[in-house]
């Protein structure tokens, strides 16, 4: 038998047609057709519905960062809301925070982040995730709906420093992906390996760290689970699409072909600009960053950025 639900979940879908599919089916047939959905899972097209639901309990924003925006301006005035969206927005540059102080000042908003593949989620693989925000009811919100035997959800009053890690992080995925590519090239004399790999994790991390600070994050932000750990998980994880990203890269695909293979939205390819751009504007090296940036712009060649990097002057460590 079923183990009974633990609360009252409503799904909502733009796609009125997809919400069907996903009815009759009992599955997300695009993105996770392996795994069923519970039958208690209500899933509706119907936005006005879908808000009512929500003023009974938690909302929460599952999109990629180009529609967070939109959701947001859609929400009733006083609506809490937490959002998974990891990621700069493209043409303002803004997080997710910034995006929701500006359209809706003084409204309890978070995020929830950290390392956590979406597929290994839904089979209820154990988890650990952070929920952040100024508004310490919304953390706990959080927490009692989602904390349980296979899902341990952290409090942060950081948002921001979460924010950054889970932006950058996708960034750093693409790097590792190119290295991790030409680690099979055998046309290269001095391919890299794991030596190389967690150099770039470690640096990475770094620049991660300066750009959050200088955001108004807290440095030991990036010790935990949506710097570091998110960090981890992607640029080595195979389920990967930033990291895949990378990899194809360093094999000589062209981008526009690994996006349209990918079929999935590859959250770094458009959040690097973004991330070199504010960094620029503050004043914070990202020198991987920036090599990330010329590689998907078809201004170096992967091999080109490893040794653009490797030549980089000596320096002091921290």
């Amino acid at each position: 038998m079923a183990a009974a639900a633990r609360h009252d979940v409503l799904l909502w879908t733009r796609d009125a047609k997809q919400a069907t599919q996903m009815r009759a089916l009992r599955c997300n047939p695009r993105y996770l057709p392996e795994v069923g959905l519970p039958v208690q899972l209500r899933i509706d097209a119907d936005h006005a519905a879908a808000l009512q639901h929500a003023q009974e309990g938690l909302l929460v924003i599952a999109t990629p960062m180009a529609a967070l925006r939109e959701c947001l301006s859609g929400l009733p005035a006083q609506q809490p809301v937490l959002w998974l969206c990891k990621g700069f927005e493209s043409g303002s540059g803004d997080l997710g925070h910034e995006i929701a102080r500006a359209l809706r000042p003084g409204v309890p908003a978070g995020v929830l982040s950290g390392p956590s593949f979406a597929l290994e989620v839904a089979r209820e693989q154990p988890t650990a995730l952070v929920a952040a925000s100024t508004d310490p009811a919304l953390c706990d919100a959080a927490v009692q709906a989602f904390h349980s035997e296979t899902l341990r959800v952290y409090r942060s009053a950081d948002p921001v420093g979460v924010e950054v890690g889970g932006a950058v992080k996708n960034v750093l995925a693409i790097a590792t992906g190119l290295v991790d590519g030409l680690a099979d090239r055998e046309d290269l004399p001095h391919r890299p390996g794991l030596n190389a790999r967690a150099a770039l994790v470690t640096r990475g991390l770094a620049e991660m760290t300066r750009l959050g600070v200088a955001l108004g994050a807290r440095a030991e932000t990036f010790m935990g689970l949506s710097g570091l750990g998110d960090l981890v998980l992607t640029a080595t994880g195979d389920l990967s699409r930033n990291r895949r990203v990378g990899s194809l890269l360093a094999k000589g695909l062209p981008l526009a072909d690994i996006l349209a293979q990918l079929g999935h939205v590859a959250e770094g390819v458009y959040s690097a600009p973004t991330v070199l751009a504010r960094a620029q504007r503050l004043g914070v090296q990202m020198p991987i960053t920036q090599a990330v940036v010329e590689v998907l712009d078809g201004r170096l060649e992967p091999v080109q950025a490893m040794r653009q990097l490797m030549a980089r002057e000596a320096t002091r460590e921290g």
